[in-house]
């Protein structure tokens, strides 16, 4: 089954060097691209895409707000997986962007110049609910959540419930940027207990993906060893 994607960006020629890129895979469908958020948000009525490329910069409605406004939508349903699954691609790794973005429900944050293949990466990765960050900007980002961190965040939520031990433990290989093949083998479970206890861990944080959960693992003390 292929991946349906819908690409915002004002910049033609970013939009043309995309479709390029993502058309060239056997399993991804480039099903419209559009110039500014309030197209963007038009094309996924139409088009209800597995994936939204969505640029920040944008005229009318900026890529920010509309992350926010199509988050709003499952916000509160954890039984409703989110769709799009939204990976901003942009110039800027403003610190104020990227937490902005993460926090409002993107599933990645990549930079324009990243390459084609990390480009697919993160297309394939939103579409099963993973995400992916630019190396260059992730742990930078992931610290400053930290206590103490130069980043002053929000205090952490707290959970529903108190995180099993082995909740934990994933958790922390997924604050450190793990993926969960690369979590499973650390931890000597299947891959399926892994995606387990990360949907037991969203619905105890009601958080919206993978990324939230890590920010919050950050947030928390936790990816550092607290509790």
């Amino acid at each position: 089954m292929s991946t349906s994607v819908v690409i915002a960006d004002d910049q033609e020629m970013v939009r043309t060097g995309f479709r390029m890129i993502l058309e060239s895979q056997p399993d991804i469908e480039v099903v419209a691209d559009v110039v500014d958020g309030e197209a963007a948000l038009a094309a996924v009525d139409e088009h209800d895409p597995d994936v939204l490329l969505l640029d920040i910069r944008m005229p009318k409605i900026d890529g920010l707000e509309v992350t926010r406004r199509l988050s709003a939508r499952t916000a509160g349903h954890p039984d409703r997986a989110q769709r799009p699954r939204i990976v901003i691609v942009t110039t800027f790794d403003l610190d104020e962007y990227v937490h902005t973005a993460l926090r409002n429900g993107a599933s990645g944050f990549l930079l324009k110049d990243a390459s084609p293949a990390m480009l697919v990466e993160a297309v394939h990765a939103a579409a099963v609910g993973d995400s992916l960050i630019s190396p260059a900007i992730t742990v930078r980002l992931l610290r400053d959540m930290a206590p103490g961190g130069t980043g002053a965040p929000p205090a952490a939520r707290r959970p529903s419930e108190p995180l099993t031990d082995r909740e934990a433990d994933v958790v922390r290989c997924l604050a450190r940027g793990a993926t969960n093949a690369e979590i499973a083998a650390e931890l000597f479970v299947s891959l399926s207990t892994v995606k387990t206890h990360l949907a037991n861990v969203q619905l105890k944080l009601d958080a919206r993906n993978r990324v939230e959960i890590a920010a919050w693992a950050w947030e928390s003390g936790l990816a550092t060893g607290g509790t």
